[in-house]
């Protein structure tokens, strides 16, 4: 489908075409494309080079139902549609420069009611991703730049329960910095978005693979698990378990280490003191903040010997045969001893008991992934491909009259002013951003809405296509994918 065309300038060579789907006007010669590799010259008509993607809600024999996408510009068409079919923002072009209506304004029907969706894809500068990386692994110390070819493209931000998270790209990165800094942004976010893996490191820290959907790679080592919970939760998780098989278990964590028989869950449990004092600073009974300096050992902690940790025995409280078990929120490291005649620990064979329950830790760990959240601010001149009064848009989107959909997923739109929505990558289909060399993303976005409330919030009514004429060109074709498509 040719989703733009333009003629060649008055006054310019005929076989050069000019490009204005976004600030740079690249000037195309036949058979080249322009720098986003997004339109091209073909036979002196700029044209739009990859698909228009479709995605329809079908059901498949065997296999319930499912999401699938089409493309256009593959294999013929059989004219078999099934199902509601829905208009995606990609591929579908941009208003730019912005006062045009949107590229597809497409009229239907859902559930009986006559709906449009105004779809177009966003030219963003105000963009950046928001990652979640499953890792008690020390990556670096909070507000660090985060780095790709020495460039910065980020920062770290807070640690979420087992989970860190960075806060990549934005404006100033993308314009604020260097022309090298925008350009290294801009590939980084780009190919993060489109799910596929970027090396980065962190000042002071870790240096680390990120890709959506898949476990990170710190320091060259593929992480496994996310812990169950903080030393604190691992105590109130299994301290029934290990009652009657370990007299005291200290579960290291960099951020609350817990200690089981001063913890309130010992304590109901009615298990004696055991007078085994960790280092660090005492928040509330049996849960310790500090314990150790964080790293890549045991609990996020620099520690590779568990009985660093210890600062004291008490003679009056432990004694000679005293079991201890020592473990990490994760199960991924454990060590069993027994307090000898002078009441130093002794690494000792773990009991099988004991050896389930820290195999029952690592079993409630879940995959550690990393999650790839692309969060734009919607409220800028795109609105003005919806409406010449763009304040009422974002008005019908606070107001629930409007749905906001990015490649077809669902977003959350964030509350306050403007549209500033967020969306998980993976909710998308494959290859769903692109860029502009600004630099900036290009990401697809569709307002959906009933027709009535479209007229009334001043829409382009004169530019509305009914969707069977969108499906009936004949360069839209299935492409057939798994069930796992949004």
């Amino acid at each position: 489908m040719t989703l733009a065309t333009a003629q060649p300038p008055e006054g310019k060579a005929a076989d050069v075409v000019r490009c204005d789907a976004c600030p740079v006007l690249c000037r195309i010669r036949p058979g080249k494309a322009g720098a986003c590799d997004r339109y091209a010259n073909v036979e002196g008509v700029l044209t739009r080079v990859d698909p228009l993607v479709i995605t329809q809600q079908a059901a498949r024999q065997g296999q319930g139902r499912g999401v699938v996408p089409f493309l256009a510009g593959s294999e013929a068409w059989d004219g078999q549609w099934q199902a509601p079919s829905f208009v995606t923002g990609i591929g579908a072009g941009t208003t730019y420069p912005d006062y045009k209506p949107a590229p597809f304004i497409v009229a239907s029907q859902h559930r009986g009611v006559d709906t449009i969706t105004v779809v177009t894809e966003g030219i963003f500068s105000y963009c950046g991703l928001k990652i979640k990386i499953d890792t008690d692994r020390y990556l670096g110390p909070e507000q660090a730049a985060v780095r790709v070819d020495g460039e910065p493209i980020g920062h770290v931000t807070t640690m979420e329960y087992g989970s860190q998270m960075l806060s990549l790209g934005g404006v100033h990165h993308l314009t604020g910095g260097g022309k090298k800094e925008g350009v290294v942004t801009c590939d980084a976010m780009l190919k993060l978005a489109n799910k596929q893996a970027v090396t980065m490191s962190i000042d002071g820290g870790a240096e680390i693979v990120v890709q959506a959907g898949k476990p990170p790679i710190v320091n060259g080592v593929p992480e496994q698990r996310m812990r169950v919970g903080c030393g604190s939760a691992t105590i109130g998780i299994f301290a029934k378990q290990w009652l009657g098989h370990a007299d005291e278990v200290i579960v290291v964590d960099d951020h609350i280490t817990g200690v089981l028989t001063e913890h309130q869950a010992g304590r109901f449990l009615d298990m004696k003191l055991a007078g085994i004092r960790v280092r660090g600073r005492k928040s509330t009974p049996g849960r310790y903040f500090q314990v150790a300096e964080p790293g890549q050992g045991w609990g996020g902690t620099n520690v590779r010997d568990p009985l660093e940790i210890i600062e004291k025995i008490d003679p009056s409280a432990a004694w000679p045969g005293m079991r201890l078990l020592m473990v990490s929120t994760t199960g991924e490291h454990s060590a069993w001893f027994v307090l000898d005649d002078q009441l130093k620990p002794r690494p000792a064979e773990m009991p099988a008991q004991v050896r389930k329950v820290v195999e029952r830790i690592a079993e409630n760990c879940e995959p550690s992934l990393c999650s790839v959240l692309f969060m734009a601010g919607a409220g800028g001149s795109l609105r003005a491909g919806v409406t010449e009064n763009p304040v009422r848009l974002t008005l019908s989107v606070k107001d629930r009259f409007t749905r906001v959909t990015a490649g077809g997923a669902p977003v959350f739109v964030w509350p306050g002013g403007g549209i500033t929505y967020m969306v998980d990558v993976l909710a998308m289909p494959d290859n769903s951003f692109g860029y502009v060399p600004t630099p900036a993303l290009v990401a697809p976005i569709e307002f959906t809405m009933s027709r009535e409330d479209y007229a009334a919030l001043g829409g382009h009514m004169d530019h509305v296509v009914q969707l069977d004429d969108v499906l009936r060109n004949p360069r839209i074709t299935r492409l057939n994918e798994g069930e796992d498509e949004p």
